[in-house]
């Protein structure tokens, strides 16, 4: 029998949009609610202003809590990650199931897509720009630094380029300060000196 032009407008569950096929191997395994209801108390929703590093983040320590016999963990955490997304972000994993139908392309796609180039450049920028504000005691800044370098751990900068550029842009009494706790000259100390003498400064402010 031929379809109306009725038939054509009535909704399919073809249509509906879901994930890709996951490949568990020889075996099936089922999620227990309540380790989804855990995945899901923290959700992504895709907006300009979540970090998909942090959640991502997140969502990895959960997972390397999770051991199912005969299963690889790249099975569970793609089975589990659509439940950490709602909203736009959600959306976006149902559209592009066939760019994303393994864990490590799922990952990445994720990162790409809401961990943008224009965000990337504004925290590298920040790290090889960064200035002490005139409020700021060195341990401050130094955390603040560390804010923007967890922010964007793939930001590329060598060690000791930022601890250069950290030392560049501290106040002149600041780098007077630290050149005194080194001894002498900041700059005369190694990487792992230099990490070592602000790590004991921001303990000794604690």
């Amino acid at each position: 029998m031929a379809k109306s032009l009725r038939d054509y407008s009535v909704p399919n569950v073809a249509n509906v949009p879901t994930g890709p096929a996951v490949n568990t191997g020889a075996r099936n395994f089922e999620l227990r609610t309540s380790l989804i209801t855990m995945v899901q108390a923290n959700q992504v929703h895709g907006l300009p202003s979540e970090d998909a590093n942090a959640h991502l983040q997140h969502f990895l320590k959960l997972c390397n809590t999770i051991v199912i016999k005969d299963v690889a963990p790249a099975s569970i955490r793609l089975c589990l990650f659509p439940f950490s997304l709602t909203g736009k972000a959600k959306q976006w994993f149902h559209k592009e199931k066939e760019a994303v139908n393994t864990w490590d392309k799922c990952s990445a796609a994720f990162l790409t897509k809401f961990f943008p180039m224009g965000k990337t450049n504004a925290l590298r920028g920040r790290i090889s720009n960064f200035q002490q504000s005139a409020t700021e005691s060195i341990p401050e800044a130094w955390k603040r630094l560390q804010d923007y370098i967890q922010a964007c751990p793939h930001h590329g900068i060598e060690n000791w380029l930022v601890l250069q550029n950290f030392y560049d842009g501290l106040t002149l009494i600041s780098r007077r300060h630290i050149d005194a706790a080194a001894g002498g000259a900041f700059l005369s100390l190694t990487i792992d000196g230099a990490t070592a003498l602000i790590n004991k400064m921001v303990t000794n402010q604690s």
